[in-house]
């Protein structure tokens, strides 16, 4: 592996800082654009998109991708309701699910530091990171596997950063800790943390800008972005600016998913009008500060859909049978969005309210379900009886 890498600007911020103003540029709390859905509860309780449908953009993610990054086919025939079972209960704050080939999983635990691995309805400790500091909203926040499964990424907040460390995976136990990648500004919140390996075999991460947003419009600093990255840290080859940013302008990405055309498609905090669901484009610049959810404003990229912060606040992200699914927070409640292409229709709504808070969403490694955790530990929920919870969706 090669050395830790610390190219760009480093910061590590507490509380939130003033914005830069860009001339020229539509205020944060923007209007949407026509061209962006706008997602939420009609009158009768359901959900509703009230703006047009969105007109393609071009292709995203890992473009010269040859193979897809999901196992789920697209469906031929509309799809059940979706159903919801536990597959563990009595879990603390988890963050980021992995689904291993045998059926279980390791899932990280944001407070306690600990990567657990769950087989049939149990959780074990496997391994303890030994450098996470948690405190606000920084602690274990990331983790996912290799294809072969033979490699397994964990992004943390440290004592000065946040930083990303590899590990073997035998099928049992976790290896040697070693960081592959430092730097990434920490903060009190907007620590970011999701990870995804692409189709292209590259490590993509979710940055926050942790709370001066500021960071996310300079490219001299790897907060409020999403970065891509070799498996050895290194910058991707191919990346727009020569570094290891491949886009800018966001707040706090939670969410990143690939459908099964290799376009890249991620989710992300607004602030106090609009969240965003975003497709990916290299070099692409999502707007914040100078625009929540979208606008008008000059070079910079509109999001697919926006959602009122109380009916998302999104969280993980999963492309399945045809269909985005976002786990919601403050919503409580998991979100499906149909993608066509370039394209997506209606978003409906899953459970609402039945589970409380939801932060992870993923695909098993059979593709024939997904894996939901919810988040009522972590400080913001109603605790409810065996919680924090995992749990299996079919349809």
């Amino acid at each position: 592996m090669s050395s830790p890498r610390r190219q760009l600007r480093t910061w590590s911020v507490g509380l939130l800082a003033g914005a830069t103003v860009i001339t020229g540029c539509s205020t944060a709390a923007s209007s949407p654009d026509p061209a962006t859905l706008t997602a939420g509860p009609d009158n009768s309780g359901s959900t509703a998109a009230t703006s047009a449908s969105p007109s393609p953009s071009p292709s995203a993610g890992a473009s010269s991708a040859t193979a897809s990054a999901s196992p789920s086919p697209t469906p031929t025939k509309p799809l059940a309701d979706p159903v919801a079972k536990d597959v563990v209960t009595g879990l603390t704050t988890p963050w980021a699910i992995a689904p291993l080939k045998d059926g279980s999983l390791l899932v990280c635990e944001r407070d306690t530091s600990m990567i657990k691995r769950v087989v049939g309805s149990r959780a074990s400790e496997v391994q303890r990171i030994s450098d996470v500091e948690p405190g606000g909203e920084g602690g274990l926040l990331g983790l996912t596997i290799t294809p072969d499964e033979k490699t397994v990424f964990a992004y943390f907040t440290a004592a000065e950063d946040n930083r990303i460390i590899s590990m073997s995976w035998d099928g049992t136990s976790l290896g040697e800790q070693k960081t592959i990648f430092a730097g990434i500004p920490k903060g009190f919140r907007h620590n970011g943390g999701r990870m995804v390996i692409g189709p292209d075999n590259h490590l993509y991460v979710g940055t926050g800008e942790v709370g001066d947003t500021s960071l996310a419009q300079d490219k001299k600093s790897l907060a409020g972005k999403i970065l891509r990255i070799t498996q050895d840290g290194a910058p991707a080859r191919g990346n727009p600016f020569g570094t290891e940013i491949y886009s800018l302008g966001h707040r706090n990405v939670q969410g990143l998913a690939f459908d099964d055309a290799g376009r890249l498609w991620a989710s992300e905090f607004g602030d106090q009008t609009w969240d965003e669901l975003n497709l990916i484009t290299k070099g692409s610049n999502y707007g914040w500060p100078e625009v929540e959810g979208s606008g008008q404003a000059e070079g910079m990229t509109n999001p697919k859909v926006v959602w009122s912060t109380s009916e998302a606040s999104p969280s993980g992200l999963a492309y399945w049978k045809g269909s985005l699914y976002l786990a919601a927070l403050r919503g409580r409640r998991l979100w499906e969005i149909p993608v066509d292409g370039t394209d997506v229709g209606k978003p409906k709504a899953h459970f609402t309210g039945e589970y409380g808070r939801l932060r992870s969403v993923t695909v098993a490694a059979d593709g024939q379900r997904l894996l939901v955790s919810t988040s009522n530990t972590d400080g913001r929920g109603d605790r409810q009886r065996g919680d924090d919870r995992i749990l299996e969706v079919n349809r």
